[in-house]
């Protein structure tokens, strides 16, 4: 895994060429949004359980055949099994929130998790749903202007949508 420094450092280094000053310029945009970014998974990560447990709440109430006699959620090691899933997963998109790449949430959390999810009976579609409640609590919390750094937050926003995204399309 790179952080975005190594990454353009390692891309021009494989062209032979130096870091351009577009590169630059992206790279001080992205160090001068980096309290914004640690505002936002400070907010995040101390919100993890309400979220994981709202998301899974909202899930459940939509979807109430989850929690039914036969269902995906239905006994106490099944719900904790999902509850562990979701918790997993929007730790790995903090931690690409943090770094400003997909590669952690993909390389440790999301490759082979929609096959494993098909090997075992998991409905991915409800995994996904699951996924974009809790992008919709996340980014509710993130995007809060009270007690954060001022500033124009929707690109960061943006970004942080992209990896709920990512995640719901990996398992849906």
């Amino acid at each position: 895994m790179l952080d975005a420094f190594a990454k353009v450092v390692a891309q021009a280094d494989a062209r032979g060429d130096y870091v351009s000053n577009e590169q630059i310029d992206a790279l001080n945009q992205m160090v001068a949004d980096g309290t914004k970014r640690l505002d936002a998974v400070n907010r995040i990560t101390g919100n993890a359980s309400a979220i994981v447990a709202n998301a899974a709440r909202a899930l459940f109430a939509e979807q109430p055949q989850l929690i039914a006699p036969g269902g995906n959620a239905y006994t106490n090691r099944r719900m904790a099994a999902c509850l562990r899933d979701m918790e997993i997963i929007l730790r790995y998109v903090t931690y690409a929130i943090f770094t400003g790449d997909a590669s952690v949430l993909d390389d440790r959390c999301l490759n082979g998790l929609k096959e494993t999810y098909l090997a075992l009976g998991v409905p991915g579609a409800s995994v996904a749903t699951g996924v974009q409640k809790m992008k919709e609590a996340a980014i509710a919390i993130a995007n809060d202007p009270n007690g954060i750094t001022r500033g124009d937050c929707s690109a960061l926003m943006s970004e942080i949508s992209s990896y709920f995204d990512r995640a719901a399309a990996a398992v849906g």
